[in-house]
């Protein structure tokens, strides 16, 4: 099994089938794959094989993936999924003392394959929690996003 087919398997595992959660911003959802975020999709009949055409093309790839440590690409992936590229991208870059520009270029890069992975999936990982406990819907989500920081950063080196 490729690595993208691995991450995708631990990162569906978090996600549900159809959901039209009120208090969730992103509105209908299905395989994690949003309303909000894919306006023109029909979420109801959102097949898995799409979903996963989804998160190679918007997320995986983004991430590269197929560029980085499997550790480190599958908590970048989730991240991303759960919370936008952009957002995992300026974490990674808080994490590894850069400017936080959102964008995974040569610099951010490098800096990723000069940390231990273990070392910064834990500080990435603890980012993310600190990030989402800011939001406003923590009460309602956050024990649900913390188990699934805890649980792919455990799945990350399993």
């Amino acid at each position: 099994m490729n690595a993208f087919d691995r991450a995708f398997r631990v990162v569906i595992g978090h996600e549900g089938g159809y959901v039209s959660d009120p208090r969730d911003p992103g509105g209908e959802t299905k395989f994690g794959i949003s309303k909000r975020a894919y306006p023109a999709e029909d979420i109801p009949n959102l097949t898995l094989e799409r979903a996963k055409e989804l998160y190679y093309r918007d997320y995986w790839s983004r991430v590269r993936g197929d560029d980085l440590p499997y550790p480190v690409a599958l908590c970048l992936f989730d991240y991303a999924v759960n919370s936008g590229v952009e957002t995992a991208v300026r974490t990674a870059q808080k994490v590894l003392g850069l400017k936080t520009d959102g964008i995974l270029g040569p610099i951010t890069f490098s800096a990723i394959y000069a940390q231990e992975p273990r070392a910064f999936v834990s500080a990435l990982q603890a980012e993310r929690l600190l990030h989402l406990s800011q939001l406003t819907s923590f009460p309602t989500f956050g024990r649900g996003w913390t188990r699934r920081i805890v649980s792919t950063a455990i799945e990350a080196f399993t």
